[in-house]
């Protein structure tokens, strides 16, 4: 039962570490694949994160802290959506310059609410969970969140190859000419794209303050928008591979907390950097193969649309 139990709860959290990985990451599948590369999901995350934090705090309710921070997660990806689709900004300096505010501009909102205390949201849904037994403690922490990431590569799935509105947005992102061609509104699809990967980003955050570590502290999100962002291009663009690379770097980011449950004698410093670091290795592998990222990748991705063309 003992080793059951250790099983059941390296399954919780790896599933937990992975869900704002995982959320975060469809968000900006989701605007890659309309041709639009939006390098901001760190920013749109920590707004998210603050925004979240603030608004459950403020209204005692987390369903209302979420829908703050997909709200605010939109409202920066609006701001992107306007440089880069209407005015024509380049994507790459506007996406980070969009990461830059989110840093800054989340800690100035947050800066009065470090060291509020909070709840997590698995003690609201479940009162009695001090209570349960430690298997049953361990279940009850995969709130809705966390479900919703499990059920996300296959709702992303189902969109992208077997819906119209699906094959659209892969038309628009393999040719943004062909399909305006063909009466699409590009700027429309694009727009719509980049603001469910901003709101998908807000969650993303919100759970982190909210569920993950209930709190608010500069700059919490501590890369994980970046991650996300790498695990897309893992992913060669296919949801199914975007959720196996989530739990893969889950279960590398609670690495610390399994080798102390073994005794093994490790730095934790060392075992905190292994996500960044399998990252980096990731990042280095896919791209000795080109070939195999020009075919996956939206043709379009990155490139600005005139609708004079």
């Amino acid at each position: 039962m003992h080793e059951t139990e250790i099983l059941l709860a390296v399954v919780v959290a790896t599933l937990r570490a992975a869900t704002p990985l995982m959320i975060a990451g469809f968000g900006e599948l989701i605007a890659e694949r309309s041709g639009v590369l939006n390098l901001g999901v760190e920013g749109m995350m920590l707004m998210g994160a603050s925004v979240g934090f603030i608004g459950t705090v403020a209204t005692g309710s987390p369903i209302l802290g979420f829908v703050a921070a997909m709200l605010a997660g939109a409202a920066l990806a609006l701001v992107f959506g306007v440089l880069t689709l209407s005015l024509m900004a380049n994507q790459v300096a506007t996406g980070l310059a969009l990461t830059i505010f989110g840093v800054g501009f989340s800690a100035l909102v947050g800066v009065g609410w470090i060291g509020t205390p909070l709840q997590g949201i698995a003690t609201d849904i479940w009162p009695g969970l001090s209570k349960a037994s430690p298997m049953v403690q361990q279940l009850m922490l995969l709130d809705p969140v966390v479900w919703l990431a499990i059920l996300l590569p296959f709702i992303a799935q189902r969109f992208i190859y077997r819906t119209r509105a699906g094959l659209i947005l892969r038309a628009v992102g393999e040719s943004h000419d062909v399909a305006h061609a063909l009466g699409y509104s590009v700027l429309r699809i694009r727009y719509l794209a980049v603001l469910f990967g901003g709101a998908m980003s807000g969650l993303a955050g919100a759970y982190l303050s909210l569920a993950y570590t209930p709190m608010w502290s500069d700059n919490m999100v501590a890369g994980r928008g970046w991650i996300a962002l790498a695990l897309v291009v893992f992913s060669t663009w296919k949801p199914l591979w975007l959720a196996i690379g989530s739990l893969l770097f889950g279960f590398v980011t609670i690495a610390q907390f399994q080798a102390e449950a073994l005794g093994l004698d490790v730095s934790p410093h060392l075992l905190a950097m292994l996500p960044y670091l399998a990252t980096i290795v990731v990042l280095v592998l896919i791209s000795r193969d080109a070939t195999r990222l020009k075919l996956n990748a939206p043709a379009a991705l990155g490139r600005p649309f005139h609708a004079t063309a």
